[in-house]
């Protein structure tokens, strides 16, 4: 991959090589399965497969949010190991074709339904069960809801898959490309900072998904839990943005949320399969450890 300024594209884009840094090994241009593997299932009608990153603590902490609800909503969780590749198996790809966690299975219809991309996740479990989203009859509150949900979809790449990139995981520092995404990144978090200036949470008064949703990304960048970009972004200035992220992350549910299919940080916060709310006081990987 050159980095010169006089750098001209091919015609024709040939795969010739690994494009280099952190996920060189698992990024190709093509889809579809590497490898036969099934995945596993467990005993409660939702099976979720997912890893710890901002994308896939979205829907484990949505599946907590539900249960300290009283719903019934009790699931397995099983980590893909997107560094390995688990992504590529068979089994998963058959429920996500575009090989990304987190995905999910819901054994309780008549035949199982598979819900890929986290914020179709988010939906279909706050239809599912009625709750943190506005109902139907709502409909300019539902609205306000999804506008911000799907603002996240549409705008957390340039904050992962660009700045993230770019300053984390790159291997060559490009200043272009870190100036680019950084302005597009705190373009973002003023206009998150603008909205929870007039609103405690983005969809409104209620917490909801959308706030599910974007708390994973811009909340923990806000924390510094995110690139360790947080001096780098100035994210101290964001003032409701700070004060919205911290408050989300008081939350139980969350806190609780954020460990499950973790493999990676304090082992104390490491819950790499979720099965019982016993196994967050069981089996994080400290206590399993000790054990051994």
């Amino acid at each position: 991959m050159s980095q010169d300024s006089d750098y001209t594209p091919p015609k024709v884009w040939i795969w010739e090589k690994e494009s280099g840094g952190h996920f060189a090994s698992i990024n190709r241009p093509i889809a579809g399965p590497t490898h036969d593997k099934e995945l596993p299932v467990g005993k409660h009608p939702f099976q979720l497969y997912s890893l710890a990153t901002p994308n896939g603590v979205k829907a484990g902490i949505m599946f907590e949010e539900l249960l300290a609800q009283d719903f019934d909503a009790e699931y397995d969780a099983w980590p893909i190991q997107i560094g390995d590749g688990d992504q590529f198996g068979s089994g998963f790809v058959e429920i996500n074709p575009n090989s990304k966690i987190p995905a999910l299975v819901d054994h309780s219809t008549p035949e199982p339904t598979r819900v890929f991309e986290s914020g179709s996740i988010l939906l279909y479990l706050a239809d599912k069960f009625g709750t943190l989203l506005p109902d139907l009859e709502d409909h300019a509150a539902r609205t306000e809801a999804l506008n911000w949900l799907f603002w996240q979809m549409g705008s957390a790449p340039f904050l992962g898959g660009g700045f993230g990139h770019f300053y984390n995981y790159a291997p060559t520092k490009i200043e272009y490309a870190i100036d680019r995404y950084t302005m597009e990144v705190k373009r973002q978090l003023d206009v998150l900072d603008r909205r929870l200036a007039e609103s405690r949470y983005l969809g409104g008064n209620a917490y909801t998904i959308a706030d599910i949703a974007n708390w994973p990304w811009y909340g923990q960048l806000a924390l510094g839990r995110l690139y360790e970009a947080g001096e780098f972004l100035q994210v101290e200035s964001y003032e409701n943005v700070q004060r919205w992220a911290k408050e989300i992350a008081e939350r139980p549910a969350v806190q609780r949320g954020r460990m499950v299919n973790r493999t990676f940080g304090p082992l104390e916060e490491q819950l790499h399969e979720r099965h019982d709310a016993s196994d967050f006081k069981l089996r994080t990987q400290d206590k399993l450890e000790a054990q051994s």
